[in-house]
């Protein structure tokens, strides 16, 4: 993959139409047309051998007769004619090709081939790259350039718009016109045979001209791709994402569509909210999302103020914010006064501000400046609803008027609601002018504002420092596979609580005391043993839900009361399931139920995704989509706080206030350690804890469920977020005998992090950032400490201090781009601590690292003051090189040979 190729797909200087046509209705024609109506400037190339020219330009009669090399090439024939088509043009030099043709995936040629394996390999081949097929084409209207089968063409604007649906495509654009909403670039992906989500994403992340990025999606390909490439743009900028197949046959009918593969759907919001993105539901919500991006600054804070004509409309709306979780600005006294001064003296005095159903644009125009002047809201919403004292249209011009000239334009999005029909319209039209954002109802423009919320609390979120685990709790990987390995040898494909609780002992989960017997006469015994009450559970490989059978009774206080209970639940078993094998019964000690609460966790592997992990009220009947909050592994102590809160608030988990129940930390320290079991033993396909109990800081498993699966499991794939490289860490010793740690660098990092930037000299700085530059927010440490490990590489060297508190040391750090053919690197170590050998072994870690990864090239830049950099460059191989115009020295390692 490689994102220079991607370079000929947005700035193309010749098109090629490959099957150009004269007749009306044909795909060659529709192209063609579009591209002349565009304003593109380079030469634009049909190529058919049945018209001399196509629409007035001369035409070609085959793919060798062109007079240039075209950058781009729409191909707009039959499925059975593209694949030699693909192989002509590549072997001419072309570098990027849409297909419009569909259903290529399912057809052949008379040889047996699949038509789209084949296109596949000879894109391949000659290193030309495919959008489609089933693709719409693309518009990049800065170019003028319409290279699609579009009925209509797309505004200039910073949006860029990524579907895999053609029909979505066709439905945004008539719309966006409507509105006067312009894109950066318009792009349908069709089947993403090649070119996908996630090297668009990488491009659009980094394009100046794209300030937000929309995506329609009916399935993904490439989970791991595609969540790094979004988590980096996430960072950026807004990414807004509709996702068909919410409902299990909506998900049906999506796969059917690309052919992708069908994944969870509450898995997929999980990787969406994980990555940074905002999920919006429907096309209405996505519309009124992007009238907001297109026109709105960043929120710099949640408070909405509401002004209005009318009562209803202002109270629905505030119904909606508050029940979306949203906050109402609070007018100040000198607010209020100025207000008074203004209004009837029958108004309200607060927030939503009702300025009377007789107002007029001077009112209007007046209590808006009053609200803007006033540092009490980073959002004001104004509603106007049809009155005959009124003139909405002339209202709507003189607050445009008012909001392009005030100062505080900038810092205070205004959004507007004009409802109604005709006589709103024109209002409407008035603020789509002005670059306004207008809404058609009240909640929809409160939903709009919330998006912007949800954003500005994702990217917060995306900054927190997580604590650490506390040091007591145990994470023995080595112990867990040991006990898994000799499951498996057994051919044994679950693990029950009685032979799960040493497993789950390793990573600090406590299970009940459990034991199992093969007759109730052992069960008696045992059931002696441990103490009573004790609980008894029949053990059935043939029953998943024992309470579905009546498999479980509680609360037994004898020998006697327990042999009556095994009798009765073998009787109970044989009668609801007479098939079912009995393999004996499980006796386990009664928890102290009383103010605790009862809770369900589990790990589903998802079709797409992957390992991700559940959290949710017990019980035996419950879907993941409705009954549970979702998230993808790893997990650290701030990304389960998230999810417990996210299961707390949308009230998949609820908690009930009993004197022991749910204690936050105890929770999400269980769900972390969870999340390091799955993460280190790739022999666990699932996992069902139901019911934990939860009795304040003490967690207990009550009933385990693990089911194994054989074969080496590639960790590299199985999850879709790279976890933490725990096998890089390395124990090193320096010259002058310090015992050190190089390790990849973690979120937990932040705040040593920030105290060994502070601890480098002033010249040590100037070294390490070409010159004078303040100490690092909180913000900027966090993208430094909180890295994708699929993309980017930062070792640290930490020794312990006196305090025995991890201290760092040093740090080196590099980050490829998306082709993995150049990774940058960049050096410091703290001043305190040069000339002992710390810059060798981070630099020769470092080396090691991108020649295990299959990186091409490890180039550095230092300034010409830091001469030892450069020393220690050259004594471990690199090329170093002097740029005196920009006083610069160029470090440069061939790792592997260039293809």
């Amino acid at each position: 993959m490689s994102q220079r190729t991607l370079h000929s797909l947005f700035k193309p200087k010749s098109v090629a139409i490959i099957g150009a046509s004269n007749g009306k209705k044909r795909a060659g024609n529709v192209v063609m047309r579009n591209l002349l109506s565009g304003g593109f400037s380079g030469p634009i190339m049909p190529v058919t051998p049945k018209y001399e020219a196509v629409l007035g330009v001369l035409a070609y009669p085959n793919i060798e007769s062109l007079p240039l090399k075209p950058d781009l090439a729409i191909i707009c024939t039959a499925a059975a004619r593209v694949p030699a088509i693909v192989e002509r043009l590549a072997q001419f030099g072309c570098k990027v090709a849409i297909i419009n043709a569909s259903g290529m995936a399912m057809q052949s040629d008379d040889e047996g081939n699949n038509l789209l394996a084949l296109t596949r390999q000879y894109a391949k081949r000659y290193g030309m790259r495919l959008l489609g097929p089933n693709s719409l084409g693309m518009i990049l209207p800065n170019l003028g350039l319409n290279a699609s089968l579009a009925h209509t063409s797309a505004l200039p604007g910073k949006i860029a718009f990524v579907s895999q649906s053609a029909a979505i495509c066709t439905t945004v654009l008539d719309w966006a016109n409507n509105k006067g909403i312009g894109f950066s670039s318009f792009i349908s992906l069709g089947d993403a045979t090649d070119i996908d989500f996630d090297e668009l994403l990488d491009f659009l992340g980094r394009d100046s001209r794209t300030t937000a990025i929309l995506l329609y999606v009916d399935s993904i390909n490439e989970k791991r791709h595609f969540l790094s490439a979004a988590r980096a743009a996430a960072r950026n900028k807004p990414i807004l994402v509709i996702k068909s197949g919410r409902s299990l046959e909506g998900t049906t009918a999506a796969k059917l569509h690309t052919g992708g593969v069908g994944g969870n759907d509450a898995v997929y919001e999980a990787a969406f909210r994980r990555a940074g993105m905002l999920r919006v539901n429907d096309l209405i919500e996505l519309f009124a999302a992007v009238e907001t991006l297109a026109h709105s600054s960043a929120l710099e804070g949640e408070r909405l103020a509401i002004m209005t004509n009318g009562g209803g409309p202002a109270v629905l709306a505030l119904d909606q914010l508050m029940l979306s979780g949203g906050k109402a600005a609070q007018l100040d006294q000198a607010c209020i006064d100025a207000l008074n001064a203004l209004l009837p003296s029958t108004w309200s005095g607060q927030n939503p501000v009702d300025i009377g159903g007789d107002a007029d644009a001077e009112r209007y125009t007046q209590c808006l400046n009053i609200l803007m002047n006033a540092d009490i809201a980073d959002a004001i919403l104004v509603l106007h609803s049809p009155s005959a004292l009124g003139d909405s249209v002339e209202i709507a011009e003189r607050i445009a008027t008012l909001i392009a000239s005030h100062p505080n334009r900038n810092r205070i999005n205004v959004l507007t609601n004009w409802s109604g029909e005709d006589s709103a319209y024109a209002g409407r039209r008035c603020f789509n002018r002005a670059g306004i954002p207008t809404y058609r109802t009240s909640e929809g423009a409160v939903g709009a504002f919330m998006h912007m919320v949800e954003y500005r609390r994702n990217q917060k979120l995306l900054q927190e420092v997580p604590q650490s685990i506390p040091d007591n709790i145990p994470t023995d990987a080595e112990l867990a596979r040991q006990l898994l390995g000799q499951a498996l040898a057994k051919h044994k494909k679950v693990l029950e609580t009685h032979e799960a609780t040493a497993i789950m002992s390793a990573y600090g989960l406590n299970t009940i005391e459990t034991h199992f017997a093969t007759s109730a006469q052992q069960a008696a015994e045992l059931a002696d043993q441990i103490g009573y009450p004790v609980a008894l559970k029949v053990q059935s490989p043939d029953i998943h839900h024992k309470s579905d059978v009546h498999g479980v009774i509680l609360n037994l206080t004898t020998r006697n009361e327990l042999m009556q209970a095994a009798e009765a639940i073998i009787g109970r078993v044989h009668s609801l399931n007479p098939d079912a094998i009995i393999e004996g019964m499980i006796v386990q000690k009664m928890a102290l139920t009383a103010g605790a609460q009862e809770i369900r966790v589990a790990v589903i592997n998802d079709a797409v995704f992957g390992p991700a992990i559940l959290l949710g009220e017990g019980g035996s009947e419950w879907q993941p989509s409705t009954d549970a909050v979702v998230a993808l592994p790893p997990l650290n102590m701030t990304l389960a706080r998230y999810m417990v809160i996210q299961a707390l608030k949308t009230h998949k988990l609820k908690d009930r206030h009993l004197p022991l129940g749910l204690d936050m930390n105890a929770l999400c320290v269980m769900l972390t350690q969870i999340s390091h079991l799955i993460i280190d033993c790739p022999e666990i396909a699932g996992l069902d804890l139901n019911p934990v109990l939860c009795a304040g800081k003490q967690i207990t498993l009550l009933d385990v469920n693990i089911q194994l699966q054989e074969g080496v499991i590639d960790n590299s794939n199985r999850l879709a977020i790279c976890p933490y490289p725990k096998e890089l860490e390395q124990r090193a010793r320096l010259k002058n005998g310090l015992e050190i740690m190089l390790r990849p660098i973690l979120p937990e990092d932040e705040p040593k992090h920030l105290a060994f930037d502070n601890s480098l000299s002033d010249e040590d700085r100037y070294k390490r950032y070409f010159g004078v530059r303040s100490k690092m927010t909180h913000e900027e440490m966090a993208v430094l400490t909180q890295i994708d490990y699929a993309r980017e590489m930062a070792f640290i060297a930490t020794t312990k201090g006196p305090d025995g508190e991890d201290i760092t040391l040093g740090a080196v750090r590099a980050s490829i781009d998306p082709d993995n053919t150049e990774a940058e690197f960049a050096m410091a170590v703290r001043s305190d601590h040069q000339g002992i050998g710390l810059g060798k072994l981070l630099l020769e870690k470092l080396i090691a690292y991108y020649k295990a990864n299959d990186t091409q090239v490890l180039t550095g830049f230092t300034m010409f003051e830091n001469r030892n950099m450069a020393s220690l460059a050259k004594s471990l191989g690199f090329t170093v090189t002097f740029d005196m115009e920009e006083r610069l020295i160029k470090m440069d390692m061939q790792l592997k040979p260039s293809e």
